[in-house]
């Protein structure tokens, strides 16, 4: 695998997946009892903006940049960016907080991650930004047969009814990717049914995506709800015009959350015409 996330931290599509993966955090935090938490495909968990990987492609400024200048008001989009705010009081101005780190920010004591990593150089990384936080578990990893491992969670004599799963792939199989991602989902639906499931997806030819909505509609969940951002037409295969994530379980009125936060960030983040905010129940709980 050659992905490395370096050169795309913190564009558009890390804006949404971030501040959701925090308002659900947030929403399950709300309860007393421990969570879980799963990152399949974790990165290294802390960028820095000013890198030369990252200048590279300058993802960032189109993405968290524009957005902390601008910064429109809303609950979600201001808990996001104070998470980043105070991620750069750590570890600098140029840094930027990926999944893991969010997660660690966002969890409480009683909680407990695992986060999959298969690059051994990325892995490292990870080991040593959490080296002294003894909730966080690093994994190199396949993300993929680790759900199987993994889930349903128990740790010592600790089994955990709640939680997150958090699946973000390179899709370097591009469209392929979908077949494995929803078979690791349903296989993980039928071992721990009663957790959150959060899917990444990019966006090119929204008419590409047909097939992956039908069968997503078809898992086992009691309900699945799909966000989406674009920042342009998505009527181009060679670049993402915007991105998605299929949520599985989504708690309680995430979906209220989002569907104020979304034509906000595609106002924000537009790059020109098709820049919209997407909220759809694809299965929707009685």
């Amino acid at each position: 695998m050659n992905y490395r996330h370096v050169f795309h931290a913190g564009n558009h599509a890390d804006v949404l997946k971030h501040l959701a993966l925090l308002a659900l955090c947030d929403t399950l935090t709300a309860k007393p009892a421990a969570l879980f938490a799963l990152d399949t495909h974790a990165g290294r968990g802390l960028y820095a903006l000013d890198s030369n990987s990252a200048q590279r492609t300058g993802e960032a400024e189109g993405g968290i940049g524009r957005l902390m200048a601008e910064a429109p008001r809303h609950p979600a989009i201001t808990r996001y960016l104070t998470a980043v705010r105070a991620c750069r009081n750590e570890h600098g101005v140029a840094a930027y907080p990926g999944s893991p780190w969010l997660l660690a920010h966002a969890l409480r004591e009683q909680d407990r991650i695992a986060v999959c990593e298969l690059q051994a150089e990325e892995a490292g990384v990870l080991e040593s930004v959490f080296a002294r936080d003894p909730r966080v578990a690093v994994h190199e990893r396949d993300g993929y047969p680790a759900m199987k491992a993994l889930l349903p969670p128990r740790i010592g004599e600790t089994r955990y009814n709640r939680g997150l799963v958090l699946i973000d792939p390179p899709y370097e199989a591009q469209l392929d990717e979908f077949d494995t991602a929803l078979s690791a989902l349903r296989e993980s639906l039928s071992r721990w049914p009663q957790a959150t499931y959060v899917l990444w997806y990019p966006i090119k030819l929204r008419r590409s995506l047909q097939p992956f909505y039908r069968r997503a509609a078809a898992l086992p969940a009691k309900s699945s709800l799909v966000a989406e951002l674009q920042v342009r037409a998505d009527d181009s295969p060679l670049r993402m015009n915007g991105s998605g994530l299929l949520i599985l379980n989504p708690p309680w009125q995430l979906d209220q959350t989002l569907a104020g936060a979304l034509p906000l960030l595609a106002k924000v983040l537009g790059e020109g015409p098709g820049a919209a905010g997407r909220l759809e129940w694809l299965v929707r709980a009685a």
